[in-house]
């Protein structure tokens, strides 16, 4: 971190006087200016930490921004403040309002995994829709949620006979998400925004509670963070927001670069700083930048440059053929390495589309030139991971089906197909969640006593861990739960080695002692609501959903990635 900041820097910094937008090239030192403002307005302006909200679009960046703003006070300076996502601010309000939001304590946060499955369960009852266009219809509900269109305005909205019946299969989503008592990655923003345009009183709440905000990434945000945004600092107009319209990458999900000039709209004495300093690269990479943006819609203008000096010269090679590409890309990595002692983690390839790795990964190892592809599997979305998190779902909500049908046979249980197809009919015949169907004196007379016997076991010893998870250590229940089951012996029979089993349980043993963390005294720091077990399993998941293979490699290998 440099020590002193440029006079753009400064200036951004400093002002406090109303709305402000930093317009922030790549490199231009945005982070040091968010963190080094959220001092300012603690140390100088003598605002609490506990009325300051710092928000940005993934986990690692959130991480980076609270450890910078560590570096910067003491502990006791910062306790209280909130460096989020956006969806972890949501998801705190959600938690905060949840009587008003009509949602029991313990609901569970849907993957799209999850989403899926339940929408393809509706679909089957709907005929005019394709089972093949699934993808397509979880898509356009998730758009019609970033727009904050309900299901009733997407059914007004629609103009053609599929998106009517999609809009009524979004109703009936929303039903039954109700009735799991579960929301999606979508409803952690929309419910929020729609919780304070319906009750006054609770956004007036939150607005004495975050009296300055500031938000990282501004161009990347659609309606409904816009809105959130919008509605939070609407009376006191303290926020910095920080964007560059050039770098807007994610309008596929919904993301609007026009919402910086709709901040112009909204707030007519927005002041506008840009940092135009780039401290990342040379002369020579910032005029080809420069030329290329150029033509690009704008917003705003800018033009970036740097005190690095020019640089080497930019080279454009031309190949044959893909292979002739990939083995120009090898040789070259090697003789970087023999000329300049570079590592092999000081080297990038960036590629359009995925498939594009194939021949690259080939002729690398054909090379003997270790690599990695960034953005592979998440650690949440491994196998173990979600069977586990399955379990704590089900364990705090009751309501969750999709957990349950997760876990009933993981490990095997002996629960037939024949018996969850009996129990999932009588369940939806009674609109009541699985789980709470098993004791009903209805489901015994379609059940053999057998079959019944072991749904009822099953029933019992998850009601005896949810009620020791309260009383006693919750990671303590947690480890005796998987013994019981004996996990570790489901993992060596579905492994291909016992060393695959080891490191797959040494994955759980880390979920353990993340959820453990989360439950310490200790991991107060930015928070003044005690964490409960609920919470703690909530915030897992919604990690689930945040982490892709955020964190960086430490591991000395040539980094793939689109």
């Amino acid at each position: 971190m440099r020590a002193s900041l440029n006079t753009q820097q400064q200036e951004a910094l400093r002002y406090i006087d109303g709305p402000l937008l930093i317009l922030a090239g790549a490199g231009s030192g945005k982070t040091s200016v968010i963190t080094r403002k959220i001092a300012y307005l603690i140390e100088h302006c003598e605002l609490p930490a506990r009325h300051i909200a710092a928000v940005t679009f993934t986990n690692k960046a959130a991480k980076e921004m609270q450890s910078r703003v560590t570096q910067l006070l003491s502990a006791q300076q910062t306790r209280g403040i909130m460096v989020s996502t956006f969806h972890n601010l949501g998801l705190h309000i959600i938690r905060s309002e949840i009587a008003t939001l009509g949602f029991k304590v313990g609901f569970s946060i849907l993957d799209q995994e999850d989403s899926r499955n339940i929408l393809r369960e509706l679909m089957h009852r709907r005929t005019e829709l394709d089972d093949k266009l699934i993808d397509v219809i979880q898509s356009t509900i998730s758009n019609w949620k970033s727009s904050l269109l309900s299901p009733e305005a997407a059914a007004k909205a629609a103009s053609s006979t599929s998106e009517h019946s999609i809009a009524a299969l979004y109703q009936q989503y929303q039903q039954a998400m109700r009735a799991y008592n579960a929301v999606d990655f979508d409803d952690l923003l929309m419910l929020p925004v729609q919780l304070f345009q319906n009750h006054s009183e609770i956004l007036s709440r939150w607005q004495n509670h975050i009296r300055y905000l500031l938000v990282d990434e501004y161009q990347d945000t659609n309606k409904a963070q816009y809105e959130l945004v919008r509605l939070l600092v609407k009376q006191r107009r303290a926020v910095t927001v920080v964007g560059d319209d050039d770098q807007s990458i994610y309008a596929w999900r919904g993301a609007k670069p026009e919402n910086l000039l709709q901040l112009k709209e909204d707030f007519k004495d927005l002041k506008v700083v840009k940092l135009e300093q780039n401290y990342r690269s040379t002369g020579r990479i910032l005029r080809a930048a420069n030329a290329l943006i150029a033509h690009n819609p704008h917003v705003f203008t800018k033009s970036l440059w740097s005190e690095l000096g020019p640089g080497d010269p930019l080279r454009l090679i031309c190949t044959e053929n893909e292979n002739e590409e990939c083995e120009r890309i090898s040789c070259e990595i090697i003789d970087m390495r023999l000329k300049r002692r570079c590592q092999h983690s000081d080297f990038a390839v960036l590629y359009r589309s995925n498939y594009q790795a194939r021949a690259l990964e080939m002729k690398l190892q054909a090379h003997a030139i270790p690599y990695e592809i960034t953005g592979g599997q998440s650690f949440y979305a491994k196998t173990e991971i979600k069977d586990v998190m399955a379990y704590l779902r089900i364990i705090v909500n009751p309501d969750d089906d999709n957990a349950f049908l997760r876990i009933i046979n993981t490990p095997r249980r002996q629960i037939g197909p024949t018996t969850l197809e009996k129990l999932g009919s009588y369940a939806n015949q009674r609109n009541v969640p699985l789980f709470h169907c098993i004791k009903e004196f209805g489901l015994a007379e379609r059940l053999e006593p057998k079959s019944l016997e072991k749904l009822h076991r099953f029933k019992e010893w998850i009601d005896r861990i949810n009620q020791r998870l309260y009383n006693d250590n919750p990671i303590d229940v947690i480890r005796e739960m998987l013994d019981d089951m004996n996990y570790y012996g489901w993992l060596q029979q579905n492994a291909s080695s016992d060393h695959v089993a080891t490191k797959r349980w040494q994955n759980i043993e880390f979920l353990l002692e993340q959820l453990s963390q989360m439950l310490s005294p200790t991991d107060k720091k930015y928070t003044t609501a005690t964490e409960t077990v609920e919470g703690a399993i909530a915030k897992l998941a919604l990690r689930d959903l945040l982490d892709r293979n955020e964190d960086a490699t430490t591991q000395d290998k040539v980094q793939l990635m689109t």
